[in-house]
């Protein structure tokens, strides 16, 4: 399976993303959990299910994740990368809880939407690939000012 990337820019309308309106959040400590929902809340993202993924899943299959019920594994530990992984809701919530986040103070993360190509990866092929593109993003911004 080639895992090609490209980013694409997304605005602020009302346009649903693809997928599920979902998020999968991966390798938050538990103590932070309960921050990052009320993150969510100061965002005015609401009625948005959250699954916690823990360190074993990180060979499922992203599409079987999405399908796991509201708040799974969120007394579980993670030692996966920091993400979330975004589906169905819309570009103005994306960037809504995006720049709330950072606002907070919290941990960078690797952010991701999920894709019609990214669906049928594994959750640890996608946070390779995310960590992979962090990286090339950061030598090119290294290259532009050094």
């Amino acid at each position: 399976m080639e895992k090609k990337s490209t980013f694409t820019k997304v605005s602020r309308t009302e346009q649903p993303l693809y997928g599920p309106r979902k998020l999968l959040i991966c390798g938050f400590p538990s103590g932070e959990r309960s921050a990052f929902l009320e993150i969510m809340k100061s965002a005015e993202i609401e009625n948005v299910p959250v699954v916690w993924v823990e360190s074993d899943q990180a060979d499922n299959i992203i599409k079987d994740l999405f399908a796991l019920p509201d708040q799974s594994g969120f007394k579980s530990e993670s030692e996966l990368f920091r993400a979330v992984i975004m589906g169905g809701i819309t570009q103005k919530e994306l960037h809504q809880l995006m720049g709330t986040y950072r606002n907070n103070g919290m941990a960078p993360a690797l952010w991701a939407v999920v894709t019609p190509t990214s669906e049928n990866w594994t959750l640890k092929m996608l946070l390779e690939e995310l960590d992979a593109e962090r990286c090339r993003m950061r030598e090119k911004m290294t290259s532009k000012n050094p």
